[in-house]
């Protein structure tokens, strides 16, 4: 029963990026769409047009595996071999000074919003 759940959580989660994706090229949106998928997705939750614990299994499922969606990708920079060899040290650069802007921001944030709960309890 739980694989049933899953699968069409995940069935759910890949329409809805589809459904993005044809979003943006039937409007030709310099979007991708799976960002427009993903603001669908929000959008419904929000407005509670569907619920999390109909999707969060198969999320959690999905983030719990995130790291073999990068394998493609990563195996893909071999081709660009001459470009890492001339620009390599400055992509590092690009990469770890963006994901410290990212994790620092996201941790200012997370902090903002967990006090603001606090607040809001008392």
């Amino acid at each position: 029963m739980k694989f049933i759940t899953l699968t069409c959580q995940v069935l759910f989660l890949t329409l809805v990026f589809l459904i993005g994706q044809s979003i943006s090229q039937w409007l030709h949106l310099p979007v991708p769409g799976s960002i427009i998928g993903l603001l669908l997705l929000f959008l419904l939750l929000h407005f509670k047009i569907i619920k999390l614990k109909w999707i969060e299994q198969g999320g959690n499922l999905l983030i719990g595996e995130l790291l073999l969606f990068f394998i493609p990708a990563i195996v893909g920079l071999m081709n660009y071999g001459d470009v890492l060899k001339s620009f390599g040290i400055q992509i590092i650069i690009i990469i770890t000074v963006s994901t410290i802007i990212v994790m620092s921001l996201t941790g200012i944030i997370a902090e903002y919003i967990s006090k603001r709960k606090e607040t809001s309890i008392e």
